[in-house]
């Protein structure tokens, strides 16, 4: 080491005012003194212990190495040197010997730095020359060798000026080249620097003397935009952004200029200065600053102007400085080399001394264990001159060899050792073969013992058998170590140990043959968890010997069966059920998926079969949880099978050595260095380029050597991808997931695992894989033939995929944030710029490819780890070809020809191929900065964003969206749940304008319920990604309160309420309340039951906490005003007083919370009752308050106090003059509601109260009547005193009769009606409210004459007689009306003879207007009566049986008016229902709900009603619709049975209710198509499945009929319309199981094929005139050859005979064609089905099996692209064949031929076929390719053109054809038997042209058909 003066002094003298004198160096460096000049700053903390010490003059010399190593060879050699003047021969030698190890090549060359040299002092003394110290031999060796070597000189010190001490110490700055000003630069090929940085942690001493300021890019800019003006133009600094700044407060040096050094010097920190520019010596001295700095200084730019240059992008340069190149070392003999330290050779020469040791003892013991003929504690004897180890032995022996071969020193043991104790182990493996080791399922507790006693023997062989294999696989090449009959016992015991201990153990379960056996084993768990741990071992080390010898084709098969076996053993599904832990067997399946990944890699013929021996065996496969338990490095988990297909394919990416020696190439590789040569020497002869300069210049040649290397390893890895990729989809498109077949679950956990792993470095054939199924899956999507069920496989795949790269997007954009702040040096800041870029798609592709580039990383991570994970090779392997593929590309996509870069892609080309052909390659050539798991990731994940797979995301996402627009409903709803999942991952795609939320909102007003529903799971999903779209969403969201499906509704609410709970707009809230509201009216109760309960959580719930605070005030008082405004927006009062009603009722459970919110919401609504009319929507006006307040009161009085009601009174007082009359009745409804609460006390306000309302009575309005009566009653009991009310009425009853008598002489006037209107309503009023019995005697005094005991009798027999026929209508209208109302308070009077005589003559008068009067009042009785039954009810369920009153006994139902409800419903039942059934408005609505009330109290049998319902759910009208489609259900729910046998008269009423109400008679409605029975079907689904299709068939026997009893009066005939109606109903129901679809198709082919025959035979002998043939003809037809099975022969070509004139009858002809078209019209339906429901055409197809009952019970799936259009226009087709003659003949016709052959069996032509082959594998229901078959062809318009262009099967067996003749074929789609000899008819009239059947089609043979 070079003795230089110190750079500086202590530190400590640095801080004083004096400097010490300057001292001569006494001694070498300390090593930390002496760190800062050496290469080995890398190492951080560095540890003395690594480098031994310099001993040169060292006054604490380190150990000599002459201690280390035996010295008797060199104290020879020395002797010769000495005693001989020439030196012998073997001197001569050791020095040449020496002299080569000494050459530059074969030793580290070491670049110090050099500091400056102090002055020389007189002091110094001088040193002998260390020469003089050498030994003879070494003094030779010194005089000999010559070793170049090159000085750099040191810095010349500059003198210290007098005045300046601190000069003395100051570093002169490093020279900075400049260019000369004359001169152009000039820039030369860029080369590597071999110099690393410098430590960045000197030792302290040295640190204070030096500051290195390192600048950044801004700093850099700052610094040149402020250069100094004077700089002159060409003199710009060339080392640009290396230099370095000077620290602020510092003073900068005057440039220095130096000549040129030969080589560059690194100057502290990492900078790289260019030293290449020739510069000019200056002589000027610099100038110090206070503080010693070395600094390089940024030139001036003088004339330097920014419009002169242009803003460009900072895009990222890959940093030069981290990679380096390694010393060459490949001329070393590599049995010398010990290692990198001087340890390692240590503890290699301490386990070969220990492990001699152990052999010595081994032999020793087998000696004397012969000797002796018995056994030691090393070896045992197991015959008369035979011992081998023991088990403890052989794992000793064992433990010491790995040791050995792991430290490179396994070659010096000697040979004869090794194969002495191969022969010791070889005992233990002949001994155990004759010992039975197979466990047996009928063993019992005895045979497991002794098993158990022969297992040390077992132990042993398999020791033996390890230690063997350890032998074998040290990469020795003495063949003597690798005998084939050991190899061939080792792998017997492994077969043997897998077939008779390992799988009988663990398929062994609890059953009843194998308890005993399970108990036996279980007990001693930890003996047989030691036999699998030494079967793990042994089968590893089996792995390892096949890798690193050539072994026989046997021994690889015979593995590869094996470890398959292990891969795909079934284990038990929990613990308890099996012997053996579910992970122990998990790590033996582990070594089998290593061994099988061997076995792949090293034969390259078997990869096919052991590709499809693992695809095969898939089905084996656990599903679930229990499938994940392979565990990646993350944490994460996939399935075994998951990670060795993962591995296959990467290992199939990297290059084998295809010819086989002594040793396999791998693992054992690393160790040998000669057959390393000797592969290289091949590659070298077999590829252009020799070495990296060579690719730089050859850049064209070297990029194709690698191009064709990478593409064609790539190309084969992509093979076997698509290969398993395939497999799998194809059985998974044959496959459900509910189905026999796992392929379709095991599908979607390949994805999972795969996506899993997509950014995890370590498994990059994870995004080969998807890539692969993405095209396979976008095929599936694209293509117009593809499935339903593939479809929908392919979206859900697809947006498993698209949210697994937009997961990458976000992880990379997190990381790379990340990265930047946490880890900013320079490979960390690269890659993030790197990734911002590639994010954006925009990275540059020579940084993608770039030598220190992403993919570099990634790799060195890899390597870094490979020790800990060898199954990284893979990896490794495929990523270095991956990497090479991107070369070319890369290299081909510039057009310019720039020769640095050229050059530098072809030496990354040289090294990529070199890497392929060595993967050690790069580890020995280069070294690289250590790199983090964090930038690894992030490495690898930026190579993945340029990946074909994630550049597809925007296509992925595309065909997404593209699908939520499909024509199937299913594929639209998967493709919402697809999007859903990208939407976790990057919810950025809903921001600005998106196309994606305008395609959410439009599904969400799909046609299918699937699609809504999965709509408004998104918009949910939408809205808490991105809050601010709840505005533009929530409208549709209230939209779907409305919708048809239940489901749908609640999703909707239950979205709703989150929005409301988490805004605040008023509007939007109104508008879900108002919305929520009108739910409460649903049909469906589990729809009423959410409403209700969202109402109360969003109005009620959140003001439960009783707050009394100001927010709180302010929060109830805006809530206030929200109830208000929703009341007055939305027509909901009925509906929130129910509501309220509910939520206040005794069974809520938040009743009293629920109690006290409306207490406070009451008490604040009446601080606004007296507000005006406002423009601010934000005030309520007094008037909208008052009708919520009534709303409150009718819902529950005790709300209100007795102050709130005094506070009304004044609108009492003005109710006579007020004009606003909603504000009067409010007040009136609030009195009703609330007076009865009061008491006397308020005997005051009571009277006052009555006296402002008794003027009013003769005034106001009928509802406001109503009201006014009611409350005057109330004060009037109040008060004990109705004297006022009674002289009311009796004056108003006195002036109707005065009325009556004037009515008597002349009819009433105008004013008199007006009067009697009056008094009647006052009577009727008085009479509904009133209970006027105690005033009886002041009635009768008023009508002496009269004799009844009631007032309501009198009241009724006063007014009834202007209910007569003679009176006017308005006076009978106002008669009934009062008469009405008085009899819903006093029904007995519905029961009197003037009463119901009288409502009889007005149902038999049928005058609408009157009988709204009687059905209003018939319906306000029910209601009442049902109100007060469930009152009862209630009452009795909440005080108990105790207090229950008895119920009446003489009347039915036990309340006091059932016996007259029950006989005025039994006395005007039909009338009531013909009302209901006669029109659909108003009036029939009222009719309905009269019956509504019938039925619901049970008054008639239900068969009285039902058939009415069920004909009302047809109407048009939804009112009517919807009420008897629940009372509907309520029925079918209570009596079943009884209403199922009244749906075929119900049927026949709704038709004709649809014919002549509706005047509608067809069976459906369009957009959408509807039947008009859905609502029975829907009612329906609540029976048994069997129970449908038995009313199915009813249904389809309906159509059935009898020819000749037609009646074809009609235009169209009454039954043609009737089946119509039926066939259409049929057409559009949605079946609910494929049973009940097969059940309705097979009775409509029955019913044709029946019915249809006598109708085609009547066809035939009557319209055709078929005649019998004659003998000879049928002779002669008999004697032709025999025509193909199902087929016609063809007819000679001759002119037809002329078709006869047809004489039939018309009204005969008019039967024929109603047939016919009832026929015609069912047989289009049953074709419909089978096609939409993809059941084939024909019931052939059903002969192969008959469908499981699972299967029946399945919903069927509906073939994509059918609609029900076609059908439709079809049968309307066949209803005009009426029209005339013609059309009559050609639906005959038609019909005929319909019947004779069956099209459905045409031949198909090859496209055909091959689209039956691509539909091959769809379910047999609903995944058909229906969609492309022609649905026309019973088209009645097309039947003449189809029976002349397409042969089929005869469909008829005993019937003839009618337009030709026919041989006699079996039917086999008849049900009907064979007739017996029934003679041949001929047709006596010659067939028409095209209708030959012995014609063929488009080139067809007669023998291509059946």
């Amino acid at each position: 080491m070079h003795h230089g003066h110190l750079n500086g002094v202590p530190s400590s003298s640095s801080q004083g005012g004096q400097p010490p004198p300057t001292m001569a160096f006494t001694r070498p460096f300390t090593l930390y003194e002496a760190l800062p000049y050496t290469p080995f700053s890398s190492i951080a903390p560095f540890d003395s212990g690594i480098l031994p010490s310099p001993s040169i003059s060292s006054a604490s010399p380190a150990p000599p190495v002459t201690d280390l190593v035996p010295g008797n060879d060199f104290a020879a050699l020395n002797q010769e040197a000495t005693t001989h003047n020439l030196p012998y021969k073997r001197v001569q030698q050791a020095v040449s010997q020496v002299q080569h190890l000494l050459e530059r090549g074969n030793i580290p060359e070491f670049k110090f730095k050099t500091g400056p040299n102090a002055s020389p002092s007189a002091e110094t003394t001088k040193r002998p020359s260390l020469a003089a110290t050498l030994t003879p031999f070494s003094k030779m060796v010194l005089d000999q060798t010559a070793i170049p070597f090159r000085y750099p000189t040191p810095d010349t010190p500059t003198s210290p000026a007098p005045n300046d001490p601190a000069k003395a110490l100051s570093t002169p700055v490093p020279p900075k080249p400049s260019a000369p000003v004359a001169q152009k630069s000039v820039h030369p090929k860029k080369q590597q620097s071999p110099i690393t940085p410098v430590n960045r942690q000197p030792y302290p001493h040295n640190k204070a003397r030096f500051e290195i300021i390192l600048p950044t890019k801004s700093q850099l800019e700052a610094a040149a935009a402020a250069a100094v003006p004077n700089q002159q133009p060409g003199a710009a600094d060339v080392a640009g952004a290396h230099s370095v700044v000077a620290p602020a407060g510092s003073v900068p040096h005057p440039r220095q200029e130096i000549p040129k050094l030969e080589s560059p010097s690194p100057v502290g920190g990492t900078q790289q200065v260019a030293w290449s520019v020739p510069t000019k010596t200056s002589p000027q001295a610099p100038t110090a600053p206070q503080g010693a700095v070395i600094a390089n200084e940024l030139s001036s730019a003088p004339r330097f102007n920014k419009e002169d240059f242009m803003d460009v992008p900072d895009e990222p340069d890959e940093p030069m400085n981290l990679s380096l190149k390694k010393r060459k070392r490949e001329d070393l003999d590599g049995d010398d080399l010990y290692g990198d330290s001087l340890d390692m050779r240590q503890r290699a020469d301490a386990t070969l001394h220990e492990l001699r040791i152990l052999i010595h003892n081994v032999f020793q013991a087998e000696e004397l264990a012969l000797a002796q003929h018995y056994g030691n504690e090393m070896v045992m004897v197991i015959a008369e001159n035979e011992a081998t180890m023991t088990a403890v032995a052989q794992t000793k022996v064992q433990k010491l060899l790995a040791k050995a071969i792991s430290l490179n020193c396994y070659k010096r043991v000697p040979l004869d050792h090794l194969l002495r104790l191969l022969r010791l182990s070889e005992g233990a493996l002949r001994q155990v073969e004759s010992q039975e080791i197979k466990v047996d399922e009928s063993w019992g507790a005895a045979d497991v013992d002794q098993w158990f006693q022969q297992l040390p023997l077992l132990e042993t062989a398999m020791r033996a058998a390890r230690t063997s294999l350890r032998m074998m696989c040290g990469g020795r090449e003495e063949k003597q170590l690798y005998p084939e009959d050991m190899i061939e016992r080792c792998l017997n015991l492994c077969k043997r140990l897998i077939d008779g201990v390992v799988l009988p153990i663990v398929e062994l379960r609890t059953s009843q043959n194998t308890a005993e056996l399970f108990r036996a084993i279980s007990s001693s768990k930890k003996r047989v968890h030691t036999i699998f741990t030494d079967c793990q071992k042994l089968f590893s080390l089996m792995s390892t010997l096949i890798s690193k010898v050539d072994t026989s084709d046997t021994v690889t098969n015979t593995l590869e069966f094996a470890a398959s076996r292990l891969i795909f053993m079934e284990t038990a599904t929990t613990e308890k059920d099996s012997v053996i832990d579910t992970q122990k067997f998990d790590g033996l399946r582990l070594v089998a998926m290593d061994m099988l990944s061997q076995v792949f890699l090293l034969n390259q013929s078997q990869r096919q079969g052991i590709f499809d021996e693992i695809l095969t065996s898939l089905e084996k496969l656990p599903l679930g949880r229990r499938a994940r338990t392979f565990k990646l490095i993350d944490g994460n988990s996939i399935q075994p099978v998951s990670a060795l297909i993962m591995r296959l394919v990467q290992t199939s990416a990297g290059k084998v050595d295809e010819g086989k020696s002594k040793r396999r190439g791998g693992v054992a590789a690393e160790d040998d260095q000669e057959a390393n040569g000797d592969h290289q020497l091949t590659i070298q002869e077999s590829f252009t380029i020799r070495d990296e300069e060579h690719g730089a210049i050859q850049h064209s040649t070297a990029i194709q050597e690698l191009d064709s290397l990478a593409t064609s390893l790539l190309d084969t890895a992509k093979a076997n991808a698509s290969y398993v990729i395939k497999f799998i989809v194809n059985r998974a498109l044959k496959s459900t997931k509910s189905g026999d077949t796992p392929y379709r679950n095991l599908l979607d956990l390949f994805v999972e695992d795969f996506t899993t792993c997509l950014d995890n470095p370590d498994w990059p054939a994870a995004e080969l894989l998807l890539r692969l199924l993405m095209v396979m899956m976008v095929n599936l999507v694209e293509n117009e033939k593809s499935g339903v069920p593939a479809k929908n496989m392919a979206l859900e795949l697809l947006g498993s995929m698209g949210a697994a790269i937009s997961k990458l997007r976000g992880h990379v954009r997190k990381v790379a944030s990340a990265l930047d702040a946490r880890e900013a040096d320079d490979l960390g800041m690269f890659l993030s710029e790197l990734a911002a870029s590639a994010l954006e798609l925009k990275s540059r592709p020579e940084q993608m490819v770039a030598w220190t580039g992403p993919y570099r990383a990634t790799l060195e991570y890899l390597e870094s780890r490979f020790s800990e994970d060898p199954h990284l090779a893979s990896a490794i392997s495929f990523l270095i070809s991956d990497w090479g593929t991107k070369v070319r590309p890369c290299y081909d996509s510039f057009e310019d020809d720039f020769r640095e870069r050229d050059q530098e892609l072809g030496r990354l080309a040289y090294r990529l191929r070199e890497m392929i052909q060595d993967r050690r390659w790069l580890s020995n050539e280069y070294s690289f900065k250590n790199v983090s798991p964090n930038q690894a990731k992030l490495s690898y994940s930026i190579t993945l964003l340029r990946s074909q797979l994630c550049e597809a995301f925007s296509a992925i996402l595309n065909i997404l969206l593209n699908s939520m627009a499909s024509d199937q409903p299913t594929v639209r709803s998967k493709s919402l749940k697809s999007i859903n999942q990208v939407l976790e991952t990057d919810p950025s795609i809903l921001d600005g304008d998106s196309i994606v939320v305008q395609l959410i909102l439009r599904c969400s007003n799909d046609s299918s319920t699937q699609v809504r529903d999965s709509a408004l799971g998104l918009i949910g999903k939408c809205i808490g990604m991105r809050p601010a779209l709840e505005e533009k969403m929530t409208e549709t969201v209230i939209d779907r309160f409305s919708d048809a499906g239940p489901g749908v509704r609640k999703r909707a609410m239950k979205l709703a309420r989150d929005i409301y709970l988490r805004n605040s707009n008023k509007v939007l809230r109104s508008a879900i309340a108002n919305g929520l509201l009108h739910r409460v009216q649903d049909p469906e109760e589990s729809v009423r039951d959410l409403a209700r309960q969202v109402i109360e959580e969003i109005w009620f719930t959140p003001f439960h906490s009783g707050e009394s605070s100001t927010a709180s005030q302010i929060s109830l008082a805006e809530h206030v005003s929200l109830m208000v405004q929703t009341v007055k927006r939305g027509n909901v009062a009925s509906v929130l007083d129910k509501v309220l009603q509910t939520l206040l009722g005794p069974e809520s459970k938040t009743a009293q919370a629920s109690m006290e919110v409306c207490t406070k919401l009451v008490a604040s609504m009446f601080d606004l009752v007296d507000n005006g009319d406002s423009d601010d929507p934000s005030i309520p006006s007094g008037r909208d308050v008052l009708q919520v307040l009534m709303i409150f009161a009718k819902a529950e009085a005790s709300l209100f106090t007795f102050e709130q009601l005094r506070l009304l009174k004044p609108h009492i007082t003005s109710i006579s003059s007020s004009e606003d009359l909603a504000v009067s009745r409010a007040v009136v409804v609030i009195y009703r509601r609330v007076l009865p609460r009061l008491s006397s006390a308020h005997a005051q306000f009571l009277a006052d109260v009555r006296k402002e309302l008794l003027p009013v009575v003769s005034k106001v309005t009928r509802a406001l009547l109503d009201d006014v009566m009611a409350c005057l009653w109330i004060i009037s009991t109040l008060l004990e005193t109705s004297e006022h009310l009674a002289r009311l009425v009796l004056s108003s009853l006195t002036a109707i009769q005065k009325l009556r008598v004037m009515s008597q002489r002349d009819p009433l006037d105008q004013l008199r009606i007006r009067q009697f209107d009056r008094y009647s309503l006052i009577v009727g009023m008085a009479g509904k409210h009133c209970n006027l019995d105690s005033h009886l005697e002041l009635f009768k005094k008023g009508f002496p004459k009269w004799n009844g005991d009631t007032a309501s009798k009198l009241m009724v027999d006063v007014v009834m007689p202007f209910a007569a026929p003679s009176q006017p209508l308005d006076v009978r209208k106002a008669a009934l009306d009062s008469v009405g109302l008085v009899c819903q308070a006093s029904p007995r009077n519905y029961v009197s003879a003037n009463v119901y005589t009288t409502f009889q003559q007005v149902f038999d008068d049928q005058v609408p207007v009157l009988e709204s009067m009687i059905l209003r009042s018939l319906k306000e009785f029910l209601f009442a009566e049902e109100k007060r039954s469930e009152e009862a009810s209630s009452s009795s369920a909440i005080n108990g049986a105790k207090s229950e009153k008895k119920r009446e006994l003489t009347v039915i139902g036990g309340t006091n008016y059932d016996d007259v409800a029950s006989a005025t419903t039994h006395r005007f039942l039909r009338e009531i229902t013909r009302i209901a059934t006669s029109t659909q408005d108003d009036h029939a609505f009222l009719a309905v709900e009269v019956l509504a009330s019938i039925n619901r109290q049970g008054l008639v049998h239900p068969k009285e009603t039902g058939v009415t319902f069920i004909t009302l759910e047809t109407s048009s009208n939804p009112r009517i619709s919807e009420l008897a489609f629940l009372e509907h259900m309520s029925l079918h729910g209570k009596h079943e049975t009884v209403v199922e046998r009244e749906y075929v008269k119900a049927i026949q009423s709704a038709f004709a209710y649809q014919r002549d109400i509706v005047r509608d008679p067809r069976g459906a409605t369009t957009n959408p198509f509807t039947p008009k029975l859905h609502l029975l079907m829907e009612v329906l689904k609540v029976s048994k499945s069997k129970n449908r299709q038995k009313f199915l068939e009813k249904l389809c026997a309906q159509v059935d009929f009898d020819i000749s009893k037609l009646d074809i009066s009609e235009q169209l005939p009454p039954h043609v319309q009737y089946s119509r109606f039926i066939v259409e109903n049929l057409t559009f129901f949605e079946y609910i199981t494929v049973g009940e679809l097969h059940c309705i198709v097979s009775a409509m082919e029955r019913l044709v094929t029946s019915t249809g025959a006598t109708v085609a035979q009547a066809i035939e002998s009557e319209v055709f005139q078929v005649r019998m043939d004659t003998i000879d003809s049928l002779t002669q037809l008999e004697q032709q050859p025999p025509e193909i099975s199902g087929g016609i022969l063809p007819q000679p070509e001759s002119a037809p005979p002329v078709q006869p004139e047809v004489t039939i009858e018309l009204s005969r002809l008019r039967q024929f064609t109603a047939g016919s078209m009832i026929l015609l019209a069912l047989w289009e339906v049953r074709t419909y089905l089978r096609r939409l429901y993809g059941m084939g055409t024909t019931n052939r197809r059903e002969g192969k099996g008959k469908l499981q009952t699972k299967d029946l019970s399945r919903a069927p799936i509906k073939v994509q692209g059918i609609t029900g259009d076609k059908v439709w226009e079809e049968i309307g087709t066949i209803m005009t064949s009426l029209a005339d003659r013609e059309r009559m003949m050609a639906a005959c016709k038609a019909f005929v031929e319909l019947m004779n052959v069956d099209k459905e069996f045409l031949v198909p032509a090859e496209e055909d076929e091959d689209m039956d082959l691509d539909a091959e594998g769809d379910a047999l229901v609903g995944s058909g390719s229906g969609a492309e078959e022609d649905e026309g062809e019973d088209e009645l318009g097309q039947q003449q053109q189809q029976s002349s262009s397409g042969r089929g099967r005869k469909r008829k067996a005993q019937h003839g054809g009618g337009v030709g003749p026919k041989k006699r074929v079996a039917r086999s789609g008849s049900q009907q038997p064979k007739k017996k000899s029934r003679p041949r008819k001929q047709s006596a009239e010659a067939p028409p042209q095209g209708l030959v059947q012995g014609e063929g089609i488009g080139g067809f043979a007669e023998e291509e058909w059946f």
